[in-house]
């Protein structure tokens, strides 16, 4: 007696339909455009999940930008001095220490300020 694949088939079929719901007309409920629509979706997810990073390193330079240009400095003035003098802070927490406390930043931008003016000066 012939098995058919009936239950295999449909356990996969079941996945895609399940990563479709919500789509637009029938991309959500015929078969050929369900597959066409998902793998679509796949690549775009994949490729967002990439470009997720390089958004949030520009806020985080944004960010840190106006800051410094508060006290007076450039971003890549106040990047120079800090990496210049060891000091291994990346651009998140940067940027949160420029948000939230700004005492602690104006600190570190004395800091890179004294010793750039310390370094022309000899």
């Amino acid at each position: 007696m012939r098995i058919k694949s009936g239950v295999t088939t449909r356990r996969g079929k079941r996945k895609y339909f399940k990563l479709a719901k919500g789509y637009y007309s029938n991309k959500r409920n015929r078969w050929r455009a369900v597959i066409q629509q998902v793998e679509k979706s796949l690549v775009h997810a994949y490729t967002g999940r990439k470009d997720k990073k390089g958004d949030f390193r520009s806020l985080w330079i944004t960010r840190i930008n106006a800051a410094c240009r508060e006290e007076g400095t450039t971003y890549s003035r106040f990047m120079a001095s800090l990496k210049k003098n060891g000091i291994d802070l990346n651009r998140k927490m940067l940027a949160e220490i420029a948000v939230r406390d700004a005492g602690s930043f104006k600190k570190l931008v004395d800091l890179s300020k004294s010793s750039s003016k310390t370094a022309v000066a000899t």
